[in-house]
């Protein structure tokens, strides 16, 4: 019987703590819909250029995002697919869900 290895639930951890800001998942999205530098990041979600920088440091560092140079601007982008994929399947998620759906201990 093959035996089953158990998944880093510190890394998940980790992982969900960085995802739960919304700003960071503001800037998520910008990215999922198209690379981005920082200037165009600021103009759509409106937050300053020195609270997107450190959003993306903390993103890059968790490697959710990744970023190359073109001239002098950084180009960030998702790290990996599986990130657009569970940032989409959590919006719709979400976006379906209604108050009236979600189950109390009391039912």
């Amino acid at each position: 019987m093959p035996v089953k290895t158990q998944p880093d639930f510190d890394r998940l951890a980790e992982l969900f703590k960085i995802l739960s800001d919304p700003s960071r998942l503001y800037i998520l999205w910008c990215i999922c819909q198209e690379e981005q530098n920082v200037g165009q990041i600021c103009v759509t979600t409106g937050l300053s250029q020195a609270n997107v920088s450190k959003h993306l440091q903390m993103l890059r560092m968790a490697g959710v995002v990744a970023c190359r140079k073109e001239g002098n601007n950084r180009i960030y982008f998702l790290a990996d697919v599986k990130y657009l994929s569970l940032c989409a399947q959590s919006l719709i998620e979400i976006s379906n869900l209604s108050i009236e759906n979600i189950s109390s201990c009391e039912d």
